[in-house]
């Protein structure tokens, strides 16, 4: 449990909650079902084992914070409970509420055991991998899932990692992996990632089945331009390979002669394959401890200032974005100049 204030309100509450959801109690002294519920609130954190944090903020002292927030949900009383989740407040309620219907609120944003040892599973499985130790990182990513079946990372890195090894055996695995994914991928609510995932490995399935050798295709190719077909088989034999550049070097050929061949399958098939290829935006370093301008401070971690000179608090935490993949960049450029 921590105090906040408006010292610490950025690093320890906005920057904080990117890490794990924060629970912030607003109470007040004088408040008798604030007394109530501030054992129950600390018996809840000890009882969730670290999968939330507990925040309080006495509104006599800290008015500025409790005014914006009591603004912002429309709520004029105490005890006000707000979730902070990814550095913004998401959800609230108010009153000292039993500790039945107080799980019942946590269950909408407070990982289960499960969830949280399959994310720490996932992050030691891309670890493996990255030294190539892709056996061991199977095994993590396999139990992930068990653990946790709605944990979409664990899914694609299962995916990536078996399209890698591009047996027969793993294709069909991958198959059985990508399935929960299909509907994700199709119909009117079209999900980019899962759909990505999905078209990316019936492209390299479909030409492992059926498709013809290298040396026909580039035969094909070179007595006529146009034969898209061909370029379009072409492009997943080189994704079977691993060959992701080379793919889209064939794919671009068809879009920059043909934007829409066969229902814009070529441009459908690039933007799968830039999709798979770009990582997910990790989550920002925890911040060290220490006060606003002091030593192992949060960048920027106090009230920013207005255009008079006052301070002003921000309520949402910025989330800091990570650097981009050159190879990507490039060939996200290479489709915007073949489009437009």
């Amino acid at each position: 449990m921590i105090d906040i204030t408006l010292e610490n309100f950025e690093s320890d509450l906005l920057a904080a909650s990117q890490q794990v959801p924060i629970l912030l109690d607003i109470w007040a002294p004088w408040c008798g079902p604030c007394k109530q519920l501030g054992p129950v609130l600390e018996g809840l954190e000890a009882e969730y084992q670290g999968r939330f944090t507990l925040a309080k903020l006495n509104a006599d002292e800290q008015q500025e914070i409790a005014g914006q927030l009591s603004e912002m949900f429309g709520v004029r009383s105490i005890p006000f409970c707000v979730m902070f989740v990814g550095g913004q407040p998401v959800d609230g309620f108010v009153g000292a509420l039993p500790a039945e219907q107080i799980r019942g609120f946590l269950a909408k944003h407070v990982p289960t055991e499960g969830e949280v040892a399959a994310e720490a599973e996932v992050a030691q499985a891309e670890a493996l991998a990255e030294e190539g130790q892709t056996g061991g990182a199977v095994d993590l990513l396999l139990d992930a899932l068990e653990k946790d079946p709605n944990n979409d990372e664990a899914r694609f890195d299962l995916i990536a990692l078996m399209l890698a090894e591009g047996s027969d055996n793993a294709l069909q695995h991958a198959q059985l992996v990508a399935e929960p994914l299909r509907p994700r991928a199709t119909g009117l609510l079209v999900e980019a990632r899962p759909a990505a995932f999905v078209r990316v490995l019936d492209a390299v399935v479909g030409v492992r089945a059926n498709g013809r050798p290298l040396s026909t295709l580039q035969e094909a190719i070179a007595a006529n331009k146009r034969d898209f077909a061909a370029r379009l088989e072409l492009a997943s034999l080189h994704l079977a390979l691993g060959r992701q550049t080379e793919a889209m070097d064939e794919l671009l050929e068809i879009i920059m002669r043909d934007k829409a061949w066969n229902d814009e399958a070529a441009r459908k098939l690039y933007v799968a394959i830039l999709e798979t290829m770009t990582k997910p935006q990790p989550k920002p370093a925890a911040p060290a401890p220490g006060k606003a301008g002091g030593p192992g401070a949060h960048p920027g971690a106090h009230p920013s200032a207005a255009p008079d000179g006052k301070p002003k608090l921000e309520i949402a935490g910025k989330v800091e974005v990570a650097g981009a993949d050159p190879v990507i960049d490039a060939y996200r450029r290479k489709l915007s100049m073949a489009l437009f």
